[in-house]
């Protein structure tokens, strides 16, 4: 198939391209910035979402598939800019899917389009039930969750027009490395934690008594959930899926596993605890039994040794 994935050059679309390509499909990646790399074999398309004429002036398609990635991520910045967020996460969107050719050049209808969006389990909020499944009532808590809800709610009320067909993925905790691309996220734990290994920060700082649980996926495991659901989209439908691991590891945990994968001190600084979930787990059946995903690579210590080989790609 010919496959576009928006955000291609981001931490999450690289490795989207990646699977793609190796999977055999002909994979273009729309960027921004012409400066940042792709996936050897990916097509770069420059282009900008929130530029409707200019997007579809660049976009050469039509395209069997759409991975869509391009968005505004940090919850803590969606609380300082929540009309930045739902432009660029909403209207990017509605922009994106109103660029895709409608026609074939020769006048002949066009196939729909299967589009995975990529959604968040922050749409979920802080729900008391465990592990979150995807009946599960949506009910975001940050601007960030809202924007992304509100995006999965364009993408499946069009694929109920049969214009396309839609799988939502909702994704926890991505970490891990491809190709030697670190976390470029500096705000997450695993890259906090590793910071402080590599000498970069002198202690990292806890909330409480580090005995909160969150799960942590592969990055190269969720992008193998993109192709599945590339394969498995089907015009007119429209479906949702969590996307996780369902392996908790509490901060102490994470701190433990990267001082011995690394070899090095990770201090750590206990701060008040904050008003947080003690657990959030994902219930991801669904997904392996429509789909016949499973992670393959989320193992706590393969994730974190993984992103420290990013870091010091020679062994250093």
């Amino acid at each position: 198939m010919r496959v576009l994935v928006t955000g291609a050059a981001g931490y999450v679309g690289y490795a989207v391209g990646r699977r793609l390509r190796d999977a055999g499909h002909r994979v273009s990646g729309l960027v921004r910035d012409p400066g940042r790399p792709l996936p050897p074999g990916v097509q770069p398309i420059i282009g900008d979402l929130l530029d409707p004429a200019g997007l579809a002036a660049v976009l050469d398609g039509p395209y069997d598939a759409v991975c869509h990635l391009a968005a505004l991520t940090r919850v803590r910045e969606s609380f300082a800019d929540p009309l930045g967020f739902f432009t660029v996460n909403v209207q990017g969107t509605v922009n994106l899917l109103r660029a895709l050719p409608p026609v074939r050049a020769d006048g002949s209808a066009t196939p729909p389009t299967r589009v995975v969006y990529g959604s968040t389990a922050a749409v979920y909020g802080t729900p008391d039930r465990q592990p979150i499944s995807e009946a599960q009532p949506p009910a975001p808590t940050s601007p960030y969750g809202a924007s992304k809800l509100a995006a999965e709610e364009v993408v499946r009320f069009y694929a109920r027009t049969g214009a396309i067909g839609a799988v939502v993925l909702r994704t926890f905790n991505v970490s891990g490395s491809v190709d030697g691309r670190p976390d470029p996220d500096p705000t997450r734990l695993i890259p906090r934690a590793l910071a402080v290994a590599d000498g970069r920060a002198p202690h990292l700082e806890v909330n409480g008594d580090g005995a909160a649980v969150r799960e942590y996926l592969h990055v190269d495991d969720l992008a193998a959930a993109h192709v599945a659901a590339v394969e498995a989209a089907r015009p007119g439908e429209e479906r949702v899926y969590n996307v996780g691991s369902g392996a908790g590891a509490s901060v102490a945990e994470v701190v433990e596993t990267v001082a011995k994968v690394t070899g090095r001190p990770v201090p750590v600084v206990h701060r008040p605890p904050q008003p947080e979930p003690p657990l959030l787990l994902s219930d991801a059946a669904a997904i392996g039994r429509d789909l016949g995903w499973r992670p393959g690579r989320s193992a706590l210590p393969e994730i974190v040794a993984d992103a420290w080989a990013a870091l010091h790609p020679a062994g250093g």
